[in-house]
């Protein structure tokens, strides 16, 4: 099973139908099959304050993570990579949550990631690796 680290974009495109990349997430989540999705606890923080002006999206957004979504909270251990990181691509300037995920995939060792920031784009792993972005995949 093949793990994918899910960025906010694409869960508020699933539950906000007149979010740009609505019918882009459905794709993706269609694609993604069996695949294990992981996120933290910083970017469902994201989701939910994007969700919150409608409530039923923000519940159905909720039951589906609970469901479908491995959270992944190393807060605490990831901390001083995250700054480091955060040092390392302040021109971007890099967010709390993206951080959060680079520091996620080095850690676990995933380089799949599903996402609507362009930032990933910069972003590397060790040894200079490209983030491979499979929201965007035909």
């Amino acid at each position: 099973m093949q793990n994918i680290v899910v960025d906010a974009g694409p869960m508020i495109g699933m539950f906000d139908r007149d979010d740009f990349h609505h019918k882009q997430a459905g794709e993706f989540l269609r694609r993604a099959g069996e695949s294990r999705l992981i996120t933290t606890s910083l970017v469902i923080g994201e989701v939910a304050a994007m969700l919150a002006d409608v409530q039923p999206n923000l519940f159905r957004f909720m039951e589906w993570l609970s469901a479908a979504v491995e959270i992944d909270d190393a807060l605490h251990e990831d901390l001083p990579r995250m700054i480091e990181i955060m040092k390392k691509y302040d021109d971007l300037p890099a967010d709390l949550a993206d951080v959060s995920l680079v520091a996620l995939c080095e850690r676990r060792g995933v380089s799949m990631i599903a996402s609507v920031d362009s930032d990933f784009d910069v972003y590397r792993l060790p040894k200079g690796r490209k983030f491979e972005n499979v929201f965007f995949e035909q």
